[in-house]
């Protein structure tokens, strides 16, 4: 770490290797960035484990249960969010999409689907799902320039290497006034405040940028790509607040993480600063 570099907070890679990692202020933009990140052919290392729930579609403890009745929650929601969007094709990407839930609703109320996946097994779970629609990630590079109306990315930016060179990818798949929504964990939340180095949203190392609202915005004006809006997840703050007190090691989970969900979303009503937020930006042309 430079001198320029301003050091935010360390982390402990709860999940899988238990390693430290600091989570450097970009002064450009006001995201934080994991360092050191691990090299790109190290990444999936940190992703070999059973516990990592968006590649699966187990239910065999209370977090999975949790985390797939606020799936289906969720994705009623994502639904009606795309469903108001006009567009002759309803062609949709969806970036990171794992085991493709969001793709097979999507599809069932006819969107022309494709999705972007990394981990092998899930993407075989989501192309059963989903006509075999879903690729790897070097299809990124072969989709014709403007093909899609809208992308998503549902919690997968933070996940991904190169960030810059993806958001140009990004803006070069969007058709002209397309729409691109993203949703991110916000490290300005009250959650993520209280519960500092234990925010289970950190997820370092595979989080390798960590989002505020101002950040994202700094971020995809570069491309000429503009928030309409902003939406909260708010579900996000109980299920992050109760990782949160499971690496924490407390005693009554359930109460503290339920009781901090709760008054992260009371506090959120007038900051705005939700655990995690939807953003809905119009991509404008050159």
């Amino acid at each position: 770490m430079t001198k320029e570099e301003v050091s935010y907070i360390q982390v402990k890679d709860y999940s899988v290797s238990g390693e430290e990692f600091d989570l450097i202020l970009n002064k450009e933009f006001g995201y934080l960035e994991t360092t050191p990140q691990p090299s790109l052919d190290k990444l999936s290392i940190y992703y070999e484990s059973e516990d990592y729930i968006s590649h699966t579609n187990a239910k065999r403890n209370l977090f999975e249960n949790v985390y797939h009745i606020i799936r289906n929650i969720s994705l009623k929601r994502k639904l009606k969010l795309i469903n108001s969007f006009k567009s002759e094709q309803k062609k949709i990407l969806d970036i990171g999409c794992g085991t493709g839930a969001f793709l097979k609703i999507a599809k069932d109320n006819n969107w022309n689907v494709f999705g972007i996946e990394p981990n092998e097994k899930a993407r075989n779970i989501a192309n059963k799902n989903c006509d075999g629609s879903v690729f790897n990630v070097e299809k990124l590079e072969a989709f014709k320039a403007e093909s899609f109306d809208v992308i998503t990315l549902w919690h997968v930016l933070e996940h991904l290497p190169n960030l810059v060179e993806h958001v140009s990818i990004i803006k070069k798949l969007l058709k002209p006034n397309g729409t691109l929504i993203i949703a991110v964990p916000n490290y300005k939340s009250y959650d993520a405040l209280h519960y500092k180095n234990f925010w289970a949203a950190f997820d370092v190392p595979r989080h390798l940028w960590h989002f505020s609202k101002d950040s994202i915005s700094k971020l995809f004006e570069t491309k000429n790509m503009i928030v309409e809006k902003t939406l909260p997840m708010f579900f996000d703050s109980f299920y992050v607040s109760l990782l949160s007190e499971k690496y924490k090691k407390s005693f009554l989970k359930l109460i503290p993480a339920f009781y901090m969900g709760l008054l992260s979303n009371i506090k959120a009503k007038r900051s705005g600063e939700y655990s995690s937020l939807i953003y809905v930006l119009k991509n404008n042309k050159d």
